[in-house]
């Protein structure tokens, strides 16, 4: 799935859309998706000026957006102006690796269990192979 159909099923925009492809996706599982860690981020002028690291709550951030395409394919659905999923936990995140420029972040996300309009999340992002960071996601769907 390239970028056009990723922001068909995500509401986010420049410069919060951090999904760039999914790789794969199988409905009602699993999907894997990327997100090319750039220089010119705007959070890279102060986390940090000379060592510029991607903030955990921006990787955890890209983890839910993965999250999301999975969601709304699975359900058959695009995010409405009325309608849309939403963090509602985070539970174990750990932070094992610095993401940084240049890296390219693989966004692994895995439905535990799905019940109503609440999912529980298996998630893992890895740069090269190596566990970046991973964390148990909940996500309600919500009417705005």
């Amino acid at each position: 799935m390239e970028i056009k159909e990723i922001m068909e099923h995500l509401p986010h925009r420049y410069p919060f859309l951090l999904v760039d492809r999914v790789v794969s996706m199988e409905l009602g599982k699993r999907i894997h998706a990327y997100k090319n860690v750039s220089f010119n981020e705007p959070h890279f002028t102060g986390h940090f000026p000379h060592h510029p690291v991607m903030p955990g709550v921006l990787i955890m951030e890209a983890l839910a957006q993965a999250a999301g395409i999975l969601a709304f394919k699975t359900a058959g659905e695009k995010p409405t102006q009325d309608s849309l999923f939403m963090f509602a936990g985070i539970d174990g995140a750990r932070f094992k690796r610095q993401v940084m420029p240049g890296d390219q972040l693989h966004l692994h996300v895995e439905i535990e269990r799905w019940m109503r309009n609440v999912l529980k999340l298996k998630a893992e992002a890895r740069v090269d192979g190596e566990l970046a960071a991973e964390a148990q996601l909940i996500c309600a769907k919500k009417d705005v």
